[in-house]
């Protein structure tokens, strides 16, 4: 069994400063594999009858676990569980507990206490770049093609019947389990529009007559894809310029293998690549940097920035740019942007990049980074002025 350290040093920082850690993310993203090989963790699936019972008096069953790790994997499955980890949170303070899901906590109605200020949330995205290794293949392409989710990255071929087995598990365990949805076609059809359709700016009405629904019907799958972590959705950044576009915005599938697999995709051409890329880079934003904004920009004349990240609103945007290879780099989309945004990095991030390095054009300085160059420049500390 791969041992995933980075999530697991997450969980045990985050315990140091609360007892209680969501722990959310979609289904075969390794929530009970990671949740097991925690030391000494206590493990309980709330999927079984038996355990659901034994967690039907709170209080009893966390006295007969004082000064223990808990693992609650399905936590939703409870009739309430936000009870459970309130009252874990509030009066037994010596008992550390992990509990999984695979939404917000804010979405469903079985949660009627997000426990604000009482828990820590870890989002546990697809595998992040240095993980692959874990699972013996560092071959980027075989991890755009067959996707982040370790049970499908393993395989040695495209097991496409496993993706729409997913598809179904993710409609009766969690869409059923947690949402009032009448139509499991016109969901599901949705849901494999927005992945064919990923990283494209976002029009209710044009998903509306494929999926058999209204407009105000599209947008909310659009939000339950978003709080069930299959859909991110990255909106405009905008200042209201005259010039900029301001509302609609880009949607991206959670995972490049389930991408691949919408499109149609059993092997990749070379044009394939970059528009993959992105889709990484922003996976490794969302699993080193969960609490940073993410943003596009563009304007009418169609120049564009493929993501602009902002520590908090306070803090000067940083421009990004995706690029498979180093040589492809086009600075006037820059330009355009640090016409109206003056302050901020402006960095470039290449998959074929071995050595950092930084590149003069016009006045403008741009940091030519790999992946790992990125989380760095992303997380230093970021004034407004910077």
């Amino acid at each position: 069994m791969a041992i995933r350290r980075y999530w697991l040093n997450k969980i045990e920082t985050a315990w140091q400063k609360r007892s209680i850690i969501w722990f959310p993310g979609v289904r075969r993203a390794g929530k009970t594999t990671i949740c097991q090989s925690i030391p000494q963790i206590e493990y309980f699936d709330c999927e079984l009858p038996r355990v659901r019972r034994s967690l039907e008096d709170p209080e009893a069953f966390l006295n007969d676990h004082r000064n223990k790790k808990l693992a609650l994997d399905e936590i939703h499955r409870l009739n309430n569980p936000s009870e459970l980890l309130k009252i874990a949170a509030d009066h037994y303070p010596d008992i550390k507990v992990i509990a999984t899901g695979s939404s917000t906590l804010s979405v469903s109605e079985k949660f009627k206490d997000t426990l604000t200020g009482r828990k820590t949330k870890i989002w546990l995205t697809p595998m992040l770049s240095e993980e692959n290794k874990l699972f013996d293949n560092t071959q980027l392409e075989h991890r755009m093609l067959f996707g982040g989710l370790p049970p499908f990255f393993t395989e040695k071929e495209i097991a496409e019947e496993e993706f729409k087995e997913w598809l179904d598990d993710y409609w009766s365990k969690d869409i059923q389990e947690l949402f009032n949805i009448e139509s499991k076609y016109s969901f599901q059809r949705f849901t494999e529009l927005v992945l064919a359709n990923s990283g494209n700016i976002f029009q209710a009405t044009k998903f509306a007559a494929s999926c058999e629904a209204s407009r105000g019907t599209i947008n909310k799958y659009l939000h339950i894809l978003e709080k069930t972590f299959v859909a991110h959705v990255v909106r405009p950044f905008s200042s209201h310029a005259p010039r900029e576009i301001v509302s609609a915005p880009k949607v991206y599938g959670f995972d490049t293998g389930f991408v691949c697999h919408h499109r149609g995709w059993i092997n990749l051409r070379p044009e394939d690549f970059g528009y993959l890329w992105k889709h990484i880079v922003l996976n490794e934003i969302h699993g080193k940097l969960p609490t940073g904004r993410v943003r596009y920009w563009r304007d009418k004349d169609k120049n564009e920035i493929d993501f602009i990240y902002l520590q908090n609103r306070h803090t000067a945007p940083h421009a990004i740019e995706c690029k498979w290879s180093a040589n492809q780099i086009n600075v006037k989309n820059f330009h355009r942007f640090r016409k109206n945004y003056p302050k901020g990095k402006n960095i470039v991030v290449a998959s074929d990049v071995d050595q950092n390095y930084t590149k003069n054009s016009d006045g403008l300085t741009l940091n030519v980074v790999n992946l790992k160059g990125l989380i760095e420049i992303l997380s230093q500390r970021d004034e407004r002025n910077a």
